[in-house]
């Protein structure tokens, strides 16, 4: 008899983990708090590492899809000096696929496919009663529904988490203010040149710029700054007043390279992205029928894993799950396969936090070794 499955959440995690269920003929509850794949905006570009998203496309089926609607091109990346002067500039090779980019709604759409997610279900608890009968998902509109394993890919503030472990992300000290460039080949050339095929990056005193370059002429950019929580508040602004905000960060990069705040000039509106991780090293004492995924198991800042680490995490989750032959063994295969995953994350915890320490730094030189060291590896 096939076990009750269902994961919380329709991010890169809970879809990849869906997705390779489904290959292997394994059906699979998904529950999605927003009401449509489009409710929200879905943030900016990924880049799919060989061994880790693009092995979980590949377990999914997914690999050619991927590579076809990917751009290689994307991994180019140019760093600059607050004065404008450009201090590296890595271009892509055409045959270079260790990190090619995609933009979060394209691969979503992929992970998609023939899922058939459950939206505007909002999970508010999951329960684990003692004796048998099941875990219990309990849902905004009053229902529950009973699962052998609930899945937690549902991010940051996790509904599922609290089933598990009492942890909750904390603030990092660093703030993103998130801005985007629309038909930026078109409306804002000197900006594209800027920007490139991939992304720009300026480096200054406990703060940053970064523009990405996502697909159909549209850019994302962030302002970066150590900050504390509530810096807004300090100064009385209203952050849904984007010319207040860009004033705001106009002045915080006053004295940068004119081209440079450009990208701050022409941005449309601006949200706001306080960084909160889990501690480095989260792990649970392992609880029947319940597990996480992604963010909701190891939020770590930014930089290139998070994303790539719970595709592939999903990816190895399902696999396992479909050798079970009952729920005795698909608990095994699930405390197996946290162990596992706890080992992993905790490396790449590390290094992302580390990593953010020195990005936004006292010392903008801090930011340039990290990119050299990763270029030279």
């Amino acid at each position: 008899m096939r076990q009750r499955i269902a994961v919380v959440g329709s991010g890169p995690a809970g879809l990849t983990f869906a997705r390779v269920l489904h290959r292997h003929g394994y059906p699979v509850t998904i529950f999605e708090r927003d009401t449509a794949p489009d409710a929200r905006p879905p943030g900016g570009t990924l880049d799919l590492q060989e061994g880790l998203g693009q092995l979980a496309l590949d377990k999914a089926g997914l690999l050619a899809e991927f590579q076809a609607l990917s751009r290689p091109e994307g991994q180019a990346m140019r760093i600059l000096d607050t004065d404008g002067t450009v201090l590296r500039d890595w271009q892509a090779r055409p045959d270079d696929r260790a990190n090619p980019e995609i933009d979060r709604a394209q691969l979503r759409d992929l992970l998609l496919g023939p899922l058939d997610v459950q939206w505007g279900r909002a999970v508010t608890e999951v329960v684990v009663p003692k004796g048998t009968g099941g875990v219990l998902v309990q849902f905004a509109d009053g229902g529950q529904e009973a699962f052998d394993l609930v899945v937690g890919a549902d991010g940051a503030w996790s509904r599922v988490r609290p089933a598990v472990s009492s942890v909750t992300p904390h603030y990092t000290g660093v703030t993103y203010l998130e801005t985007s460039l629309d038909d930026v080949d078109t409306r804002h050339p000197d900006l594209a040149r800027l920007i490139g095929d991939g992304s720009v990056a300026v480096y200054g005193v406990n703060r940053a710029l970064v523009a990405q370059r996502n697909s159909g002429g549209h850019a994302k950019v962030y302002a970066q700054f150590r900050a504390p929580l509530d810096w807004h508040t300090d100064l009385d602004l209203d952050l849904a007043d984007a010319e207040a905000v860009r004033s705001s960060l106009l002045a915080l990069f006053d004295g940068w390279a004119a081209p440079v705040l450009d990208l701050l000039r022409h941005g449309t509106a601006f949200v706001h992205r306080p960084l909160h991780v889990l501690p480095v090293s989260h792990t649970w004492a392992h609880t029947p029928g319940v597990t996480l995924l992604g963010d909701a198991a190891h939020l770590m800042p930014p930089l290139g894993a998070g994303a790539n680490l719970a595709m592939l995490e999903g990816a190895e989750l399902a696999e396992s799950i479909d050798t079970v032959g009952g729920p005795e063994e698909l608990d095994e295969v699930v405390r197996a396969f946290e162990e596992r995953m706890w080992a992993r994350a905790g490396r790449w915890a590390s290094i992302t936090t580390a990593g953010l320490e020195r990005l936004v730094s006292p010392d903008p030189s801090e930011a340039l070794a990290v990119f050299d060291r990763v270029q030279s590896s």
